[in-house]
């Protein structure tokens, strides 16, 4: 085999003249913007899905649940396709997956097929992040990811903070069959610029296929997420036969993935990428700060609607400037991630993290909405200068036979851990709230059911609270991570 025209072993496309780098960004951006964005364009008409199809609330979340659950039981299996198939085939093909299922949900005649295209298109939404990650990876030396990954970051914040602002606008004046037909020109856009200029920067292996895996995979994920989905959505919780069954089957459903998967010369999904350190802070650092995001996405609505007697559409403005203002800094924050480093990021921003979370504990029914206002900006601000440095110094760590690994147990982490925040902190809420109201002398009362909530909510901040101390002691074990094999080259010592 002629070897001549291999690139060696950390030679980065980004230096190559024959790859067109800022197409190849393009293609996976503006595919990356619309499927993301098309997760919470659906929030909204949720309402109105339901007069439409004369369904009840807890079919008409399928449309939410199902996603999650679907992406969650696609996403670890991301690893191998991208080394069954070039960057070109499984973009397009993926793209086109998003494409078919948006088409068959824009022309639905009723909810069971609208369901089923929901559900394509959670395929390809599923895959769509780990392969952006990985070819960014490839395509770029570590002491340049930190931007890159920081316009990622943008498309990932940005496109779910205009979502039910722009959803609202559309099923008002157009209905909500156009919040897919409007996706779908730029979805088919996206595959005709792939087409045109993505090329193929990943190297094919072709790993064998082990299906025990994918079938512990599927019931391991699927149902820890459906498990915790059901406990946020059922009155019972966790206490519910159907939430704890599937949350148990889920847990030894992971561990026997798990298992398998550091007995298999070819593992489906790597797990020996928690042998550098980096990668598992960063891991640590991404669980906390989902969990944190959460506790403020979830409960803060919550809280405007009720003791703040804010309507939908106003407590949905109040949150819309600190999203804004995420997405903007990412690409800033990978900016200075590259020019000096984690540190100097993460330890201030855990720590305004950290004060965030203590004053949102304080929040009670005469709190100003100018204070929760400026706390959420806080919080995103904070959360920009964590969450992608984070996951960039981690992955810079790993080798680069590693980086699909790393990058599907990632995005498999999201779901899973989204799922497991919503329906916890839920449950903490509601548990606080029933105590609260059983020792009122008057429980029945419109303020002291108010009052009850802002006791719930009190408490899921502190403990979002305690969890972001822990994200402050991380920060000060951060270092700038490198592969090894990079570590031999003088440039890469003299970076260290």
């Amino acid at each position: 085999m002629n070897n001549n025209n291999k690139p060696k072993k950390y030679e980065f496309l980004v230096d190559d003249p024959n790859v067109k780098v800022l197409p190849i960004m393009l293609s996976l951006i503006i595919g990356a913007f619309f499927a993301i964005l098309n997760e919470t364009l659906l929030n909204i008409a949720l309402t109105t899905l339901m007069e439409e199809f004369h369904i009840t609330l807890p079919t008409v979340q399928w449309m939410a649940t199902g996603f999650m659950l679907v992406m969650g039981i696609v996403i670890p299996v991301s690893a191998l396709l991208l080394q069954w198939f070039t960057t070109r085939q499984l973009f397009i093909g993926t793209m086109t997956v998003f494409t078919i299922g948006t088409t068959i949900s824009a022309l639905a005649p009723t909810f069971p097929i609208l369901l089923v295209g929901r559900l394509t298109q959670a395929i390809g939404t599923g895959l769509l992040m780990p392969i952006i990650f990985n070819v960014f990876l490839l395509i770029f030396p570590p002491d340049r990811r930190g931007k890159v990954m920081g316009l990622v970051g943008l498309v990932i914040m940005f496109a779910p903070a205009i979502g039910p602002t722009l959803s609202g606008i559309i099923v008002e004046y157009l209905g909500w069959r156009f919040l897919f037909i409007t996706v779908i020109p730029f979805a088919l856009f996206s595959i005709a610029f792939a087409y045109k200029f993505l090329v193929n920067v990943s190297e094919v292996t072709k790993p064998k296929i082990d299906i025990l895996s994918i079938i512990f995979s599927t019931i391991g994920f699927g149902a820890t997420i459906y498990g915790f989905s059901a406990a946020g959505e059922s009155e019972a919780g966790f206490l519910s036969p159907n939430v704890y069954i599937a949350i148990t089957a889920g847990v030894i459903g992971i561990i026997l993935f798990a298992m398998r998967q550091l007995k298999l010369e070819e593992p489906i999904m790597n797990l020996r990428v928690f042998k550098y350190p980096m990668y598992v802070h960063a891991v640590s650092m991404f669980l906390i700060i989902i969990m944190a995001m959460f506790a403020s996405e979830i409960i803060l609505p919550i809280y405007m609607q009720g003791p703040l007697a804010l309507t939908a559409a106003t407590a949905g403005l109040v949150l819309l400037p600190g999203s804004i203002l995420n997405g903007a800094m990412s690409p800033f924050m990978g900016h200075l991630f590259d020019k000096f480093g984690p540190r100097v990021l993460m330890i201030p921003a855990t720590i305004v993290l950290s004060g965030t979370m203590f004053m949102m504990s304080r929040l009670n029914m005469d709190t100003p909405l100018w204070v929760v206002i400026i706390g959420y900006i806080l919080l995103m601000l904070s959360v920009s200068a964590i969450m992608m440095p984070a996951q960039t110094n981690g992955l810079n760590q790993l080798p680069k036979q590693l980086y699909p690994h790393g990058t599907a147990v990632m995005s498999t982490l999201q779901p899973v851990a989204g799922a497991i925040g919503v329906s916890v902190f839920i449950s903490i809420m509601n548990a606080r709230q029933l105590r609260f109201l059983q020792n009122a002398d008057n429980p029945t009362d419109p303020v002291t059911m108010d009052l009850a909530m802002v006791a719930g909510v009190e408490l899921v901040y502190f403990i979002a609270f305690a969890m972001s101390i822990v994200a402050v002691i991380l920060a000060f074990f951060v270092y700038r991570a490198v592969p090894k094999e990079m570590k031999e080259s003088p440039e890469q010592e003299e970076e260290k």
